[in-house]
């Protein structure tokens, strides 16, 4: 097989109608609009309401990539879908594939949390990058609301809902120019949804565990640490692959967790801030949703432009970190 170019040709997202900023947050739990803004940046965030699924908002965002990069459902060989919470656990990316009517599609789920995008795009190259596949879409997407604990004022002040898709393809020359990726697991009590079980004796000798999936926990004073050290190296060993340096960057696309987190991350690595793009007031954390919904909005806006290079990266959950230099529909 031939080794072929990535080109990046269209962005769609989509998030719950339902908004929810910090002064309603602060009749649920003892909290401020200063107190939350003033430590992350976020002033609202939008919740799916129980008619809402992941589905349904990720086949919106998806309908919007297709009609930008004027490809139609049939065309298209692999759906990704980057998420930490489906709609059904044995996976949503077939659903998304139904509802498009994607009949040539093959579509599996990948869990990476807050990397889930990052992580996404570069399994998504590896397809094209072989010969594999011509055409791929990327969804990122999470519903976090289900499973915060809303009593918990260090956590439910920070999550949203929402959902971004973008659409790889096969091209000559090749526009995703370096990427690095790392876990580490030894870091996995800093932030999980963790399983929680108990025993149920069926017959004598045989023991089953039943339970479900507890609300998200965080250390988020190690998260921030691990957040600010990692994400500038691994972006600086993604531009090192690429052979780019900061300087050629034209916009830096953190995962939107924490607004202190992107400033301290860009300040590190010299990147003015009027690179860096952020919409986490308006939409809060949406995990793997967060980087493609900030993209597809600075694309329609117009601030990104044909040519444009990126420099992403997402981290979080795991834990995982990952970055990505990419040239917007060149």
């Amino acid at each position: 097989m031939t080794n072929t170019g990535i080109a990046i040709i269209g962005s769609g997202s989509a998030t719950p109608p339902v908004s929810l900023d910090n002064h309603g947050l602060s009749k649920i739990v003892e909290t401020s609009d200063e107190w939350i803004a003033s430590r992350t940046g976020i002033r609202s965030r939008r919740l799916a309401d129980p008619q809402t699924s992941l589905c349904s908002i990720a086949t919106i965002a998806s309908k919007q990539a297709l009609a930008m990069a004027q490809i139609d459902p049939s065309e298209i060989d692999l759906i990704l879908l980057a998420t930490s919470t489906p709609d059904d656990l044995f996976g949503t990316a077939s659903q998304i594939q139904g509802q498009l009517a994607a009949t040539q599609a093959v579509a599996f789920d990948l869990t990476a949390a807050c990397s889930g995008f990052v992580f996404g795009l570069v399994t998504a190259a590896q397809f094209i990058r072989t010969g594999v596949y011509k055409t791929v879409l990327l969804v990122g997407g999470d519903i976090l609301s289900r499973w915060v604990d809303w009593s918990d004022r260090s956590t439910c002040v920070l999550f949203g809902d929402g959902a971004g898709a973008v659409v790889l393809q096969a091209s000559e020359s090749d526009h995703l120019l370096g990427f690095e990726l790392r876990s580490d697991g030894t870091q996995n009590k800093c932030l999980n949804l963790a399983f929680q079980g108990q025993p149920q004796p069926l017959i004598d000798g045989v023991t089953v565990t039943q339970g479900t999936y507890q609300p998200v926990t965080m250390n988020g004073q190690e998260v921030y640490r691990f957040a600010v050290k990692k994400v500038p190296e691994v972006i600086e060993k993604a531009l090192f692959r690429a052979n780019l340096t900061v300087d050629q960057i034209d916009w830096l696309i953190l995962h939107q967790a924490n607004q202190r987190i992107m400033d301290a991350v860009a300040q590190r690595l010299n990147i003015p801030s009027e690179k860096v793009i952020s919409n986490l007031a308006n939409y809060g954390n949406t995990s793997a949703g967060s980087i493609p919904i900030a993209l597809d909005e600075a694309v329609r806006s117009a601030k990104i432009q044909p040519g444009d290079v990126i420099a992403t990266s997402g981290f979080g959950a795991g834990l995982s970190w990952g970055a990505a230099i990419f040239q917007w529909r060149f």
